[in-house]
This record gives C-alpha cells, sequence and structure tokens, in this order.
C-alpha cells in the first residue's frame, strides 16, 4: 500500500474573540493512493479543517501532515479542492470556465483546449460549450466545477460537500459520475459529508468523528464491492445495515446537539 495523505498526532487550533478554539485533537489517519475516503461527524469537528491542512493552506497546530512522505509545509499543488459552491465565473461560458485553471498554469492554448474537449466528453457535457453559468441546471453546473477540478489532473481531490446544494436526483447522478471519474482516473480522494448515506455509498472507508474538538471515533471499512451500483445500493443488507450503525453511533452527538437548543 503506497500511503498519499498522512496525519500524525494532528490537531489545530484557531484564535478567536472568545478564546483559543480547537478543531481537531490528535488525529491519526494514513489514506491510501486510489482510496475513496469519507469523513463524516457533527458541524464544526475540522472535517474541512484537515483538507485545508492537506491542501497547504495552513498548518497543524500540533503534529504532522504529509504527502507522500513529505511534510506539507506550503500550498499542496498535487490535490484539487471542491466545495459545496461552484465558484463558476458568470461572464464566461462553460469553455471559459474549465480553461481557468490551465490558463494560470500555462499550458498554451491549443493544448489546453484539446484537454477541455476531452473533459467536456467525460463528464457529459458536450454541446454546452459555449453555455454561460446561468444557463446551466444545478447538475450541469457540477459538472463544469468538476471538469475545471479534474483540469489539471491533480492527484488527490479534496471535496467539502460538493454536492449539497442538489436535489436527491441530481446528487445521485453526480455521486454515480465521481465515483466512475474518480476509479477511471485512479484518483485518491477525501469527502467530507452530513450525508450517511453518501458516506457509505461513495467510500472504500468512513472516518467518523465526535464533536469538537473532533477525535476519530471509527474508522469503518465498507465493505461494498469497487464495482458497486449506486441506484440499487439501498437494496444491499450490508448497506443498510452500516448506514443503520453509523447513525445509530452518531444518535448521541445528534441528541445532545438538540437538547443544546437544536443541531449546529
Amino acid at each position: 500500500m503506497t500511503v498519499a495523505i498522512e496525519f500524525e498526532a494532528v490537531g489545530k487550533s484557531f484564535a478567536t474573540n472568545q478564546g483559543e478554539v480547537i478543531a481537531v485533537q490528535d488525529v491519526g489517519l494514513a489514506v491510501a493512493e486510489g482510496e475513496f475516503v469519507t469523513l463524516v461527524g457533527p458541524s464544526g469537528c475540522g472535517k474541512s479543517t484537515l483538507l485545508n491542512m492537506t491542501a497547504g493552506l495552513f498548518q497543524p497546530s500540533q503534529g504532522q501532515v504529509r504527502y507522500r512522505g513529505n511534510p506539507v509545509t506550503t500550498y499542496n499543488l498535487d490535490t484539487g479542492y471542491m466545495t459545496q459552491h461552484d465558484h463558476l465565473l458568470p461572464w464566461r461560458d462553460v469553455v471559459g470556465n474549465i480553461m481557468v485553471p490551465l490558463e494560470i498554469r500555462g499550458v498554451p492554448r491549443a493544448e489546453a483546449r484539446e484537454r477541455v474537449r476531452e473533459l467536456m466528453a467525460l463528464v457529459g457535457l458536450s454541446g454546452f460549450e459555449s453555455s454561460y453559468p446561468s444557463q446551466l441546471s444545478g447538475g450541469m453546473r457540477k459538472r463544469t466545477a468538476l471538469a475545471r477540478l479534474l483540469a489539471y489532473n491533480p492527484e488527490t481531490l479534496l471535496l467539502d460537500e460538493p454536492f449539497a446544494a442538489l436535489d436527491a436526483q441530481l446528487r445521485l447522478a453526480m455521486q454515480i459520475e465521481l465515483r466512475r471519474l474518480c476509479r477511471s482516473l485512479r484518483k485518491t480522494v477525501l469527502f467530507v459529508t452530513h450525508d450517511l448515506d453518501e458516506a457509505v455509498a461513495l467510500a472504500d472507508r468512513c472516518v467518523v468523528f465526535t464533536p469538537r474538538p473532533g477525535r476519530i471515533r471509527r474508522i469503518v471499512d465498507v465493505p461494498l464491492p469497487a464495482e458497486r451500483d449506486l441506484m440499487r445500493l439501498r437494496h444491499d443488507p450490508a448497506y443498510v445495515q452500516l448506514t443503520a450503525e453509523l447513525w445509530d453511533m452518531m444518535a448521541p452527538d445528534l441528541a445532545a446537539a438538540t437538547g443544546a437548543g437544536g443541531a449546529r
């Protein structure tokens, strides 16, 4: 097993007007090359913080984050980051939006346009080259954002609730597309979600965190085949059992948050 991402006794705290806030504490996790790992836990438990440290956006307060064995001390250009907001440029058409990272990297225009053409075919956007974000459905906007993410071919994808704003049908379609692409392109993935069904459906392993300060409560292997039919997973006994176990595992946190005045 080749380790792509490693967190060793990682902690991160932030200074706020109310004092120091500890986001995550004593996190130890190794993610293998080509593995799809989902992160779940209550809001504020530091899931996004772990993605930010992997991307090199800031450093841990304790411990070390390593990428392919090397400490992450600056921007990690081997990673691509996608959040729940697509951040498409409204004045650029689909081709122009996907071109952005290639332009930043100085890729020759002819080569960049060929790369964009390949990506649009890969994510099912052929025929929408001249469309602007305002003319696209939610699913098409997400496909555009995903193609832009893949444009410079990052080894690892850091995905922070990328499908949270989509309706159930679009979310399922994007989940199928994402898993297909990640397997065919052999991407390593860290995927943050609050949707436990999504966490199990996509993952090779699911990491469950405690409330803040976030610690790993349990790492759960997902006993589903690598080639899985997401359309029919709800009928799979292993899937049903595992999602039920995750809900039971997190129920006390939800009850505590509700008792304190509502989940946050």
